[in-house]
């Protein structure tokens, strides 16, 4: 028997009626082909039911570390978390090119959610894949890369875990290299007035906005040729510990007791602001700790868009009946071919807006969703949104491509969800002899 499962966010939970922890792809296969149902999750940490299992869970957490490394190509079973391939890639003297904040996700996990960092001549985590190995809804095993099955290759770098349970992913590598990272306080308008200069030039840049006041945090991280000068244990433990997760998960604490402080207390965290400047492997400087639990939607837009979707947003945020206490994160990426990436064929901000876990959102993130809606904005797949698949197809060009691979290797929606019925629509189901296929309407719109 399974048992009761919630993720990180406590946004969405499942009781399956099992869960397999396979550690071998014959183990993999046989949980595949002996459910008629099944999801493989990960660590948790998307917002959304994605991985949600209404029959079996498939959890990799015993399916983990590196199988092959040719030169800079690293073959990792996809059970492992980001946070064991950094130290399995600092041992080889390699790393990823780009990450995002949190490194307790899987590998497959966070590619197959379109998880992503910052840094306008990088993509997300998917453009660094190169091949992947999946066991597909029939209990075969399929390797797909650029040459080869490349449909399912494109469908599957952000697949949503519709299209097979990932077994093994082969990504490209850089040489390990150190960050100069600099944070510092600073002002919005300021901030975007030169922020179209600061992604030319900076590796990588982005900024976390206090809503209720025009204060920033800005962290620019630039790679350098010198040796890393960390923080010391004891600052570093009392910047991430004691002030990010520690004092601020009081403040937010205080803010659910007592509503009226919120504004108050977003408007102080901003002025507390000191600057931060070091030098560390890269991993150490992309990734921080995150104690403090939170909800969160994010879009991506058009880059040109950026400043027209801040200030509505800001206007939204003076009109709500209640304040908000974690900041506003600001990103950007570097367009790319993938068919269910956020980037697809354009150079994007990421915005993503947050709140306390257990305080009022709903209007918030409403409000964004419209205004990032107007501008053709891609919510992030792991991160809350309200869209349908009818929604989604007029925003990625290659939708219906997306959904013909899925009727052709999950022809009878053995890995589909509650969720991946609302985002990708049903999967039709047909007689002998027929083909499957996936109607693209959620059950929303047809009720």
């Amino acid at each position: 028997m399974g048992s009761p499962w919630t993720n990180w966010a406590r946004t969405a939970s499942a009781n399956p009626h099992r869960v397999e922890h396979p550690a071998s792809v014959d183990e993999l296969v046989a949980a595949v082909v002996g459910a008629s149902a099944v999801r493989p999750r990960g660590s948790g940490h998307s917002f959304t039911p994605i991985a949600v299992a209404p029959g079996v869970a498939i959890d990799l957490d015993a399916w983990t570390g590196v199988v092959d490394v040719d030169g800079p190509l690293v073959t990792v079973r996809s059970g492992t978390t980001l946070r064991q391939l950094n130290a399995l890639l600092d041992v080889l003297g390699l790393a990823m090119a780009n990450l995002g904040d949190i490194d307790a996700q899987t590998v497959a996990g966070a590619i197959s959610t379109g998880t992503h960092g910052t840094g306008a001549a990088l993509g997300g985590l998917a453009t660094q894949v190169e091949a992947l190995e999946l066991v597909l809804a029939d209990g075969s095993v399929a390797r797909c890369s650029a040459t080869e099955r490349p449909d399912l290759f494109q469908a599957a770098r952000v697949g949503l875990g519709a299209l097979g349970v990932i077994s093994t992913v082969t990504l490209r590598c850089v040489p390990a290299f150190v960050l100069h990272a600099r944070e510092a306080p600073g002002r919005l308008d300021a901030v975007l007035a030169e922020f179209d200069h600061l992604t030319a030039t900076e590796d990588h840049v982005e900024f976390h906005w206090f809503p209720h006041s025009d204060r920033v945090i800005l962290k620019r991280n630039n790679r350098v040729d010198e040796p890393a000068a960390p923080l010391s244990a004891l600052r570093r433990f009392y910047e991430y510990e004691v002030m990010e997760n520690g004092a601020f998960g009081l403040v937010c604490r205080l803010a659910r007791a007592v509503p009226p402080t919120t504004r108050a207390l977003n408007r102080v965290c901003g002025a507390l602001i000191a600057e931060r400047v070091y030098r560390d492997v890269s991993h150490r400087v992309f990734t921080t700790p995150r104690r403090v639990r939170f909800v969160e939607t994010e879009y991506a837009v058009p880059r040109a868009a950026l400043h027209d979707v801040l200030r509505e947003l800001r206007t939204a945020v003076d009109r709500l009946d209640h304040g908000v206490i974690v900041p506003v994160e600001v990103r950007v990426a570097r367009g790319d071919d993938v068919w269910l990436s956020t980037a697809h064929g354009r150079d994007t901000a990421y915005v993503a807006v947050h709140q306390y876990l257990g305080m009022p959102h709903k209007r918030y993130f409403d409000a964004f969703e419209r205004i990032a809606g107007a501008v053709g904005g891609r919510p992030h797949w792991g991160k809350m949104h309200s869209l349908a698949a009818a929604d989604l197809r007029d925003r990625y060009p290659r939708f219906d491509d997306f959904l013909r691979v899925r009727a052709e290797v999950d022809p009878e929606g053995k890995f589909a969800n509650d969720h991946l019925d609302r985002v990708l629509g049903e999967v039709t189901r047909r007689g002998p002899g027929q083909n499957a296929s996936s109607t693209g309407v959620s059950p929303e719109t047809t009720s």
